[in-house]
Formats: structure tokens, C-alpha cells, sequence
């Protein structure tokens, strides 16, 4: 679930405050009261290892967080009265290891931004360097004022490894220094309270297997106590010349730790780098696991701390240069843009054959566990600028099919029925009506690897996985459904995205998600026939998937000429928005879901959002008024709802709105929309920023091998550039309120179709008229939540 606490509108959100930069994301000052939130925005991660923006000394601290991965600890799963079916065991992700902190002493006075005084402090994230960036001028409480700098990585080309470059240097007299350089295993996590958002408390949850010190390196081996994955973690250290002495390195089950003594005048600089390397598995043994950090770390230390930073800066050089969007009359929103999308590839880049999670590497919110929002989300943003991490990400997918099968067999279906919310595959939702009813995970994941085959054209991952996926899925839907008396195809007691509409019969998204993975499902079987038979398909299961599809129960109200969300929805109750304060929000906190599952409230884009991913089921005249009606209703209790209604918005002209909806998400984190951003980023909401610029305002849609564009902006910007990958060229955009430019970066030919006329651009660029259609009048919202009126 997705819960959301928004204000008033004309209220001011407690939040940091940025400087507006195009390429950078900066904080001056410090306040203590937005720590936690400011640890989170400053994470660095590259898919596979995450760090949260902590502190070098370690305290203050909000929450610590050092991630991998796929290492989670299991806990049961507790229940009122339990059931048949029932998931028992639940998965949060395990804060491992930290190699982060470096601890300062001066005169023997503990370096802790609480004392003291604070004289200077900024944080930079670069979203060009892909690093941290840290200036500190602190005086002691006996006065004594030294300069603190470091930088901070996480390698996107070395995947196991992060650095450090630390510095102090001493600003009036000279100065007995002491740094510790340390692994701590086991810190102490406050309890998250009663936010249902939060994840489990773990204490605890990593035992010691080995411990090791030398010279000027470190390694523990850990296991988790429950789920038996290992978990190793090293140290390594340079040492600038003259500028101090190694007096002690030592190692115990849950610490090691290096101490440099310094003694230096004003002027001088104690310089340290910090290598520092992980892996984890759950059967390798700790010698395997202590060979394979030792030689990440050497790895690391031969190429050096330059290295490493020139090799992350070529690195996003490259994923900007096909990546970048660039809007003109919009400076704050350029930078939230920019920070969006390197969010997103932090959370994917190197995953791997790993899950991306809601929050991705940045913190522990909802245990750490992946949902819908990796495909339908996350990996358009991916496909169409890191195709490899699109294809890891639906890789790890297939990876999990096996428990996917086991579970469908468990609720008596066939096919395959995906984790509503998972880490190692296997379901660990304990709410069911919003966990295990949530059945169009399933068809989301075909729909996303329909889409990866079609705009990559990677004909080897459908052959290895791809196919498979569809496959399986299709099956269940034949399953799960069933043709009534009149011949329809029904698919009941089931949960769309809107939670606050629980096990209802034809949900509309299902149903055009399920329509359309049965019939790519046939269109593959058709196409490769060997591969059919190796799966065990036959001509007659594609026929029964066609049919159901052809005969697919799609709900309509004629007398309101609407479609609706759900068989009945339209005759619900209306919940009384008229009586609702601002306090009153999200309806999930302070209404029974009894009397939410019984009205016409909307807690996120459901229909809306199948009107964006399957535009082909609906005339234009019925998007309008589908789009109107459901607006009054969806109060956006849920980060995954305002980039959805944003995209659709700009397809039917109301580019006001779409705006307002772009802002809400890009600035989700930045300005703490939804009051959690200290558990984790909105990794998917992060991504809708791309969603309404590419498919909003650029209108791209591609329903196949079809790639059509039909952009329109708002007033408030006077340009956007984008670029996508499609088929392994780079096509880029330059749009104006105009005319639109299309340039081929790189590749072949790209054939498209610009509102409906169509063209091969090639290397030559392309200009062309763009019409505008605008929308004019306001849409009704529920009382207190239209979103905030963008105005740059």
C-alpha cells in the first residue's frame, strides 16, 4: 500500500531548502529537525550497494543505512485470525555493515555537529560527478576551529565498492588530531512508530562469522540470523604522505576500526581516502566471501581515488548524453527533473538480476520490498535510457517464476501469480485484499516485457525469459477468469491499483492489462513456434488466450457515458467531500477501509492510468470524459497517482494541469510532499517525473513497433529537449509551442509517427509544425486536494 500525508494547500511544507542549480543539488546551513530527510535525499547507490547521506562522524544521525541488494532478514508475519493461503513468513531489508563513518576528534573534543558551533556547512550532490560532496567549518566547545571536506562514491563501474576522500585541516593554531576509520555492524535503528509506511523494527540481525585486521585494512563476515545470507564488508585505506600515523587497527565480531593520529599546524592537511568494498550471498562461505572483498578492494585501490571519480564522471556523461531532459522556464523544476532521473538510475543502474524497491537503496521504507511500481514506473524510464538495467530488472522477474508458479498453484490457479510485495520472490504481504487480490502485478510485468521487446528489439531476452513471462501470466488469466452466460470474459474478486477499492469483479485495469498480456502471449507462441512447443504451448491454448481477450468484460456506465473503475462502481455511495478538512487526509488514517471499499473515493490513478497504458481500448472523446469524472474523485493518498493523471492531462489539453501534476512529482522528495521522506525516496514517483515530460508533454506512445509522438506545453515552459533509445538509436526531441525538431543522435533510421503524420528521421533533422490543442476550464477535484497551482 501507499499512504500519502499531504497539507492544506496554502500551506508551507517544513522542509530543507536548495539552491536552484541546473547540475547540482546543494544545502547550506544545518538543521538538525530535517536530518533524517536530508539523509535520504543525499543517498548515493548504484542498484546493487546504497548508502544514505549520513553524517562522516556517524551521529548525528536520523537512520544509519547501508543496503545491499537483495539482503533481507525474514520475520513472521503476524495475524488476528490467520487462513489458508495466508503468507507466513515477511522479508525487510537488513542494514548492513557500515563503512561510512569517520570519526574526528580535536584536543580529544568529539567532532559532533550538536556541539560546539556550526560555522559553515554545505552538502553538494552532483548529478554530473555522481558524488557527495561535504564542506564543514566547526569550532570545538573549547574553541579550537578546523575545516572538515570530503566526497563521497558509490562506483557505477566497480559494484561492489564506495569511497571516501576525507580532509581536515586545521584554521587557527596547530592541532592534535585523532580519526577513526570504522565497520560497524548491528547499529542501533529506532523503532519506526505507527506508521504503517515503515518497515519492521530488526535487533540485531546480522551474528559474526569472522573478523579480521592488518596493516591498513579490515574485513567482517556476517550472517543474517533468519533468512542465512552472508554478509562481508571491508576496509582499506591511503593515507596522505606526512600527514599522520596508523597508531592502531583492530577487528571484533561487530567492529574494526583504523586510528590516525595527526598532529599538524594551521594550514596543514590530514588527507584520507576510504575504500570500501561488500558482497553477499547465500551460499558462498566466508572464506569465498572474504576472497571476494579483499579483491575489490585491491581492485579499488589500484585504480585510485581519481580513477574511480573521472570513471563515474564518464559514466554519467554517457547516460546523460541520450538521458537528459531540458526545459526552459522552469529553473527549480529543471533541477527537480535532474535530480529525478538520477534517483532513478541509482536505483537501477547495477541491479543486476536484483529487485528494484519502492524506496530503492535510500532507506528501509516499506521493508525494503519491490512492487507493481518497477514495471509500470520505473523500467519505462529504464528501456528507454539504460536498456541493460531494464532487462536485469526483468530478468530478476524470470528469476522468480518458479515461486510465482508455486504460489498461483497455492491459491488453485495455473500460470504464474507474481509477489504483490517481495524481496526474494515469494509474497510477504500480510494484507490480502490489497496484497494477493492486487493480481495485475502479473499482467504489469508482461506489459513491461512486452514493451522492453518492442522498443529494443532484444530478440535474445525474449527467447531466455521473455516469452516465458508472457506465458505464464497469460495462463493465469485463463485461470483466474471465466466466460459467462453471455460469453463475456470476467475476471472477479480482485484489486486494482485504487486500494481503496477492494476485491471487486471487473476491475477495468486488470481487465485491459490482462487483454493485452493475452494477446501478446499468443502474438510470441505464433511468431517463434519452437519456442511455444519447448514451453508446452499449443494452437488451442492460443486460442482460448484470443478469445478471452476478443471477449474481455470492459465495465461501462451509458447513462453517464463513463467507463468504470470497476463492474458497479458508478452506483457506489459518494463519499461526502464537502465535510473534509485537510487534517482529514489520507481518508486511510482516519476512515475504516469498510467505508472506503463502500463509496466512490479513488486513493490513485486507476482507470486514468489504464487510459494512458492502454489508450487503444478508448476514443478520445471517452478519455475526456473518463478523465473528468475521475479527477472529483481521486484524492492522491499515494505517490504513484499524480504523474499518471499528469500524462493524461497533457494528452487531452488541460497542459495547466499536467504542469501542476509534473511538479507535484518531481518535487516529491525534494519538498517532502508525502511527510516519509526519511524512510526512502519515491523511486516510482521520481520516475513519473520522466513519465509526463516523454509521455505527457512529448506524447510518446508506442504500441509495438509503432513509436508515435503528439508533444503540447504548457505556458509556463517555452522549451523541452529529450532523448529516447529506441531500437538501439538515439532519437532526440526539441520541442517549442510550435514546431518540434527531430534529430537522430546515433543508430539507424527511426520511423515515427508526429500527431499522426509520419516520418523517417534520419540524419538529417526533421522540423515540423506542432499543433496545440488547449483545453480550456477548470477540473473539479475533491475538496482540498487539486494539486498545488505550478507557478515558476
Amino acid at each position: 500500500m501507499r499512504h500519502a500525508r499531504y497539507r492544506d494547500n496554502g500551506a508551507v511544507p517544513a522542509r530543507p531548502e536548495f539552491q536552484v542549480s541546473s547540475w547540482e543539488l546543494r544545502w547550506s546551513g544545518f538543521d538538525l529537525d530535517v536530518l533524517p530527510e536530508i539523509e535520504s535525499i543525499f543517498a548515493l547507490a548504484n542498484g546493487h550497494l546504497g548508502l544514505r547521506g549520513n553524517l562522516d562522524e556517524g551521529e548525528p544521525i536520523g537512520t544509519p543505512g547501508t543496503y545491499l541488494n537483495g539482503v533481507y532478514e525474514h520475520h513472521e508475519l503476524p495475524y488476528a485470525e490467520g487462513g489458508y493461503g495466508y503468507p507466513e513468513d515477511g522479508q525487510t531489508i537488513v542494514n548492513v555493515t557500515d563503512g561510512k563513518t569517520i570519526q574526528l576528534f580535536v584536543e580529544e573534543a568529539p567532532m559532533d555537529m550538536r556541539y560546539g558551533k556550526v560555522i559553515e556547512h554545505e552538502q553538494i550532490l552532483d548529478f554530473r560527478r555522481g558524488t557527495v560532496r561535504r564542506d564543514t567549518v566547526w569550532a570545538s566547545q573549547t574553541g579550537r576551529c578546523v575545516r572538515i571536506r570530503s566526497e563521497r562514491l558509490v562506483s557505477f563501474t566497480q559494484r561492489a565498492v564506495a569511497a571516501i576522500r576525507y580532509e581536515v585541516e586545521p584554521l587557527d593554531s596547530r592541532l592534535e588530531l585523532i580519526v577513526q576509520s570504522d565497520l560497524l555492524a548491528n547499529e542501533e535503528v529506532a523503532p519506526p512508530g505507527d506508521d504503517p509506511r515503515l518497515a519492521a523494527a530488526l535487533h540485531r540481525p546480522l551474528v559474526a562469522d569472522f573478523a579480521v585486521a592488518n596493516g591498513n585494512s579490515a574485513v567482517l563476515v556476517h550472517q543474517t540470523r533468519n533468512s542465512g545470507l552472508r554478509v562481508a564488508a571491508g576496509m582499506d585505506h591511503e593515507i596522505g604522505d606526512g600527514s599522520g600515523n596508523v597508531c592502531d587497527i583492530r577487528a571484533e565480531d561487530n567492529l574494526a576500526r583504523m586510528t590516525i593520529a595527526a598532529d599538524l599546524a594551521k594550514g596543514e592537511v590530514l588527507r584520507l581516502t576510504k575504500f570500501i568494498a561488500y558482497g553477499s550471498s547465500g551460499r558462498r562461505s566466508t572464506p569465498a566471501l572474504r576472497a571476494q572483498v579483499d579483491a575489490a578492494l585491491a581492485q579499488a585501490k589500484q585504480t585510485g581515488w581519481d580513477n574511480l571519480a573521472s570513471r563515474q564522471r564518464e559514466y554519467l556523461d554517457e547516460f546523460w548524453s541520450h538521458a537528459d531532459i531540458e526545459i526552459d522556464g522552469d529553473p527549480e523544476l529543471q533541477q527537480a527533473i535532474r535530480y529525478a532521473l538520477f534517483q532513478v538510475l541509482q536505483a537501477g543502474a547495477r541491479g543486476e538480476n536484483r529487485p528494484i524497491s519502492a524506496k530503492g537503496l535510500t532507506g528501509t521504507g516499506y521493508g525494503g520490498h519491490a512492487f507493481w511500481d518497477t514495471e509500470i514506473f520505473v523500467l519505462p524510464v529504464l528501456t528507454h535510457t539504460m536498456p541493460d538495467s531494464a532487462a536485469a530488472a526483468l530478468r530478476w522477474r524470470h528469476s522468480t517464476l518458479e515461486r510465482a508458479k508455486r504460489r498461483a498453484r497455492e491459491l488453485a490457479h495455473d500460470g504464474a501469480m507474481f509477489a504483490w510485495r517481495t524481496i526474494n520472490g515469494d509474497e510477504c504481504s500480510g494484507y490480502w485484499p490489497a496484497g494477493t487480490a492486487a493480481v495485475h502485478i502479473s499482467a504489469d510485468i508482461a506489459y513491461a516485457t512486452a514493451q522492453y521487446v518492442a522498443a529494443t528489439g532484444d530478440g535474445q531476452f525474449e527467447i531466455d525469459c521473455g516469452a516465458e513471462l508472457l506465458v505464464e501470466t497469460a495462463r493465469l488469466w485463463v485461470s483466474l477468469g471465466h466466460h459467462d452466460s453471455t460469453g463475456r470474459f470476467r475476471i472477479d474478486g480482485v484489486t486494482g491499483p485504487d486500494e481503496y477499492t477492494a476485491l471487486v469483479d471487473n476491475n477495468l485495469f486488470t481487465n485491459l492489462m490482462a487483454q493485452a498480456n493475452l494477446t501478446e502471449a499468443a502474438d510470441v507462441c505464433e511468431r517463434l513456434p519452437a519456442l511455444a512447443r519447448r514451453l508446452g504451448v499449443s494452437a488451442e491454448e492460443t486460442a482460448r488466450w484470443r478469445a478471452a481477450a476478443s471477449r474481455m468484460e470492459v465495465p461501462y456506465n451509458p447513462d453517464l457515458g463513463v467507463h468504470e473503475q470497476a463492474e458497479s462502481f458508478t452506483r457506489l455511495a459518494h463519499w461526502d467531500f464537502a465535510t473534509m478538512t485537510p487534517a482529514d487526509y489520507p481518508l486511510l488514517l482516519h476512515y475504516p477501509y469498510f467505508e472506503l471499499y463502500r463509496t466512490q473515493v479513488v486513493k490513485q490513478a486507476d482507470l486514468t492510468l489504464a487510459m494512458y497504458l492502454r489508450g487503444d481500448a478508448f476514443t478520445a472523446e471517452e478519455k475526456v470524459r473518463n478523465f473528468e469524472y475521475y479527477e472529483a474523485l481521486t484524492v492522491r493518498d499515494s505517490s504513484l497517482s499524480a504523474c499518471a493523471q499528469g500524462v493524461m492531462a497533457a494528452e487531452i489539453g488541460y497542459l495547466q494541469l499536467a504542469y501542476d501534476y509534473l511538479a507535484e512529482t518531481a518535487f516529491i522528495d525534494l519538498h517532502n510532499l508525502h511527510d516519509n521522506v526519511s524512510s526512502g525516496l519515491h523511486i516510482a514517483g521520481l520516475a513519473g517525473a520522466w513519465m509526463v515530460c516523454v509521455a505527457g508533454f512529448g506524447g510518446m506512445r508506442h504500441r509495438g513497433d509503432e513509436l508515435a509522438f503528439a508533444p503540447a506545453l504548457p505556458d509556463a515552459l517555452s522549451r523541452m529537449k529529450f532523448r529516447i533509445l529506441w531500437r538501439g538509436s538515439c532519437l532526440q526531441l526539441d520541442v517549442t509551442a510550435d514546431e518540434v525538431t527531430y534529430l537522430l543522435q546515433s543508430g539507424d533510421p527511426v520511423q515515427l509517427t508526429h500527431h499522426r503524420q509520419r516520418l523517417t528521421v534520419g540524419s538529417d533533422p526533421i522540423t515540423v509544425s506542432n499543433p496545440r490543442a488547449v483545453r480550456s476550464g477548470e477540473v473539479e477535484s475533491p475538496v482540498h486536494r487539486a494539486p498545488r497551482r505550478r507557478r515558476p
